[in-house]
């Protein structure tokens, strides 16, 4: 059995636990460290894989498969791309003891911080930490008058400089504890903090792929891995008997032609998405820097991957009938979880609006690219 198959076991036999808990416990944590999800974005020349971002993504996809929350914390392994913008002397203290670190963050809203001596005293109370219970360090948004980029400045901090407020109370990907992290008066290093998408240090081809798209692109992967387990429930359902006896689901042609045009508007968005990575990947490892054209296609081909599995598994539900309704069954649980990233900022619709600017030349919305 391969680590990541170990994972998907784990994962399993533990959903239930994890939307009852309202997070990812950490020895599940530990099991996806030793499968490599967070050393995935870490530096090469810190002991990390700086996997290829489509490898990375068909991980998550995988995982999510199986249960959407561990796939949305599992996601945020690539988040090591944005650390990499830390100088060198400090990613080599942060992965001192290896590479398998766990970061997680609240960025929003980003909070004034004072500046002192050598560094930062930073309080305030940030949102949607997703893992932040079995993070190893955790950041948050600061601003502090200098930065003029527009792109919010992050602190590392270490778990005991960080009260986690436990309020995550919704529908849709449960398991994930995105809580609150509040922080009073915490000293942060100037060295410990970067500019999320800032110019990394580290030359290594995954730090020149576009950090914010690639943001987006995980956890739109999610959205893909529910839609595929939902769509292959009502496949695999086809051969039940209804509670009315009516003729089986496959014998019906209107539920033939919604699984068979499901199938097509999953596989095309997926492909679409992964075609859009693999022709990235191929530029930045060739030395070059991504354009913006390229990048938009990133966000594009995210947002739709998110609206598309989203309405897949909404179509899915519906087949399921009666059955879907129960708490707990696996459409119920597909229905709440894929309903989460098209709700994120970063694939919502407006998305669109971006990309058909990019298209045709006229200067998109602020912070698109």
């Amino acid at each position: 059995m391969t680590q990541i198959d170990r994972v998907l076991e784990v994962v399993a036999a533990r959903r239930a636990e994890f939307e009852e808990k309202q997070h990812v416990p950490s020895d599940v944590i530990a099991e996806f460290k030793r499968a490599g999800i967070y050393r995935a974005g870490v530096p090469k020349r810190f002991g990390g894989d700086a996997l290829a971002p489509a490898e990375f993504l068909r991980l998550v996809e995988r995982i999510s498969s199986v249960d959407g929350s561990a796939g949305w914390v599992a996601s945020f392994g690539s988040s090591a791309v944005y650390l990499a913008a830390l100088p060198l002397r400090t990613q080599a203290e942060l992965y001192g003891d290896g590479p398998d670190v766990a970061f997680a963050g609240g960025l929003f809203p980003v909070q004034p911080a004072e500046r002192v001596d050598g560094g930062y005293r930073i309080s305030g109370r940030w949102k949607f930490a997703s893992g932040c219970k079995g993070a190893d360090v955790l950041g948050v948004g600061i601003k502090a008058g200098e930065d003029r980029t527009g792109r919010p400045r992050t602190a590392v901090l270490r778990p005991e400089q960080v009260e986690i407020a436990e309020n995550w109370d919704v529908i849709g990907m449960r398991g994930t504890g995105s809580h609150d992290l509040v922080v009073d008066g915490a000293i942060v290093p100037e060295e410990w903090t970067f500019v999320r998408g800032g110019e990394p240090t580290v030359d290594e081809p995954l730090y020149r792929y576009p950090t914010v798209p690639y943001a987006a692109q995980v956890l739109a992967v999610v959205g893909l891995g529910v839609a595929r387990a939902a769509l292959d429930h009502v496949i695999a359902q086809g051969g039940r008997s209804g509670y009315t006896g009516a003729p089986k689901p496959a014998e019906r042609a209107t539920y033939r032609i919604a699984v068979g045009q499901a199938e097509a508007q999953l596989r095309s968005a997926r492909a679409f998405f992964y075609e859009a990575t693999e022709e990235v990947w191929e530029t930045v490892e060739a030395g070059d820097p991504a354009t913006p054209e390229q990048a938009s296609l990133l966000r594009l081909s995210s947002a739709h991957l998110a609206k598309i599995s989203f309405e897949v598994v909404r179509g899915a539900y519906q087949l399921g009938g009666i059955a879907a309704i129960a708490t707990g069954s696996p459409l119920e649980r597909h229905l709440r979880d894929a309903s989460v990233p098209p709700q994120h900022a970063f694939l919502q619709e407006g998305m669109y609006d971006g990309a058909g600017a990019v298209l045709m030349g006229v200067p998109p919305f602020p912070g698109y690219l």
